[in-house]
Parts: structure tokens; sequence; C-alpha cells
């Protein structure tokens, strides 16, 4: 039981959704969007959350859509990472969400759930990062697509009364080679310590990274010391680790020390796993 009451609303249309938002905001009812609901649920229990006109999105057909369109992969932000696991046609994309929470878990969360998510972790953005997805969004201005590095900052920059209804993909790089790897502290469905993504395009590794700060994030610089391939890989990486864009979490999952250490491994195993800058 949630410690507090609200409206519900279940929107049919995308403007319909917009409508509600503004009007519960002009009640100063402290409106929220969701779709999968499970953060909302889980913080609104802990007084982390609070809202007194809840706007469920799931109802919104373009938010469940799956399809190829002029060279893009589109991917409606409710769908969950259950079905993202099953449609499969975004391979990191499904390799990386496989392991966010459990079962159960992912049958619920929704992909604009996760990257919008107020738990700092937010894994399925990495994918996105790594792919320089665009970012279809809705709110009062109507529709609006942009990249990801143009709206994605720590967290995802939404306009107060926008939310997420689409990401866009380009084909080329679904077929990317890639890896994915969770590190956790202490059980397989546990809070990861550090989450992994990489891929190669156009001979260069990407790398994106949850659990080491507290938000997800690429790294250009990061990137350029791992594709320096003048030097030794031990030095690539030991460049790589210098150029981390914030401080390192220290909590109970893990020490700053240690999730530092189990990075640098994981550096490691990205690079051989992808046989990146192997030479004689």
């Amino acid at each position: 039981m949630l410690p507090f009451g609200f409206d519900y609303y279940r929107p049919k249309s995308l403007e319909e959704a917009v409508t509600r938002f503004q009007q519960a905001d002009q009640s100063l009812k402290e409106p929220m969007y969701f779709s999968g609901a499970t953060e909302f649920l889980t913080l609104g229990r802990i007084n982390q959350v609070y809202t007194e006109a809840a706007i469920d999105l799931k109802g919104l057909s373009e938010g469940k859509i799956i399809q190829f369109d002029q060279g893009y992969l589109v991917l409606g932000a409710n769908l969950t990472l259950t079905e993202i696991e099953e449609a499969n046609v975004f391979p990191l994309l499904t390799s990386t969400s496989k392991e966010i929470a459990d079962h159960t878990a992912r049958g619920k969360i929704t992909l604009g759930g996760n990257i919008c998510g107020q738990i700092f972790y937010r894994e399925a953005v990495l994918p996105l990062l790594l792919a320089d997805s665009q970012m279809v969004m809705v709110g009062p201005e109507g529709i609006k697509v942009k990249p990801i590095h143009e709206i994605f900052h720590e967290r995802l920059l939404l306009q107060r009364g926008e939310y997420l209804i689409q990401v866009a993909t380009e084909s080329r790089y679904l077929d990317a080679p890639f890896i994915s790897i969770k590190r956790r502290q202490q059980w397989e469905t546990g809070y990861p310590l550090i989450t992994i993504a990489a891929l190669i395009m156009e001979n260069k590794l990407r790398v994106a990274i949850s659990g080491l700060c507290t938000f997800p994030f690429r790294s250009k610089e990061m990137e350029g010391a791992l594709n320096n391939l003048e030097v030794s890989p031990q030095e690539r990486i030991h460049n790589a680790l210098a150029s981390i864009p914030g401080p390192i979490l220290h909590d109970v999952e893990g020490s700053s020390d240690y999730r530092l250490f189990v990075l640098e491994n994981l550096l490691v195993d990205v690079c051989e796993a992808l046989k990146f800058g192997e030479r004689e």
C-alpha cells in the first residue's frame, strides 16, 4: 500500500497524456508519468516519490511498437524488458536488459521506465549511448526527436510535461560486435556493482558504464584512451581509468577502490572478448 492517495489517469492518445499532466500541474498536484510503475510503487512506499496525479502511459500504442523504418529500428518506450528480450532485434540491448533485476520484475519494468528512473543504475540506456540512438519525446510543444547525446547528461533531460515515447537506432549498429557484462557483489539477482557494455564501430571501441558513478555514462575521453593503439593494453586501460567523469561510488555494494578494481578487470575482459587492440 502507498501512504498517499492520487488520481489515476490512463490516456488513450499522446495529446491526452500531455493534457492530463498540464491540468494536474495547474492544480498543483505534482503529476507524474509512469508506464511499468515498478519504481513508482517501490519508492512511493518509502516516501521517496509522491504524486496526486498518476498518468499511466501503458495504453499508448505508439509506446509498444517494434518496427524498422527508413534504416532505423524503432522501439516503444513502454515495451517491457521481457518483450525486448523476446524480440531480440537489438542484441546488445537484449544482452544488457536481460540482466536487469529478476525475471518477474523484467516483465513489468519498461524501457522508458528504466531510462527515466530515479534509481541511478539505468542500465538500459547503455546500448543506446553506444549506438547514438535518437530519443522521441512528447510534450506541450508536440513531438521532438533529439540525439541521445544532446538530451542525456547523467539523466534524460526532459522538459516539464514531456515523456519518452520511443527510441530509434540506426540498423547498422544492430550487427556490430558487442559484449555486455554485469558484476554483482553478493548474489545473482542483487543490485549490480558495475555493468559495462561495449561495441566496435568503424574499428573503434565504444564503452558505456553503469554503477561506477551516480549516473550511467559513455565517456569520449575514456574511449580515446582505449583506442590509442600506440601504447600497450595495460597503459590504455590505465589512461582510461584516469578519465572517469565523476566521483566513484562508495556504498554497501562496494567501496570506490573495489569498484575501480572491478572496472579495470572488466576492461581487460572486454578487450579480450572483442579481440580489440591485439597485436604481436
